[in-house]
């Protein structure tokens, strides 16, 4: 399988800046694991969508995968209560 390259969104920048390093370390571990296997069997799609979703704790990584170029784009990071607000 191929490797895949990994995007952000301007916002998730945003999304982990006022998160605790540590969280953030593990966070970013998990992100980087997407490039090898971006459907690991954790992984779930959303309904209706063409986006997954990967648990870290008590975070949730929101991602896109482009195929055709090879190329997974994180679009979200937050906490399971706050992530799915605003997801468009």
């Amino acid at each position: 399988m191929a490797s895949y390259k990994v995007c952000f969104k301007d916002s998730v920048r945003k999304d982990l800046k006022n998160r605790p390093k540590k969280d953030v370390l593990r966070i970013s571990a998990k992100i980087e694991s997407l490039a090898e296997n971006p459907t690991p069997p954790q992984a779930e799609m959303l309904s209706g969508d063409t986006k997954y979703r990967i648990r870290q704790s008590v975070y949730r990584i929101l991602y896109q995968i482009e195929e055709d170029i090879l190329m997974v784009c994180i679009v979200k990071v937050g906490l399971r209560r706050d992530v799915y607000r605003n997801l468009g």
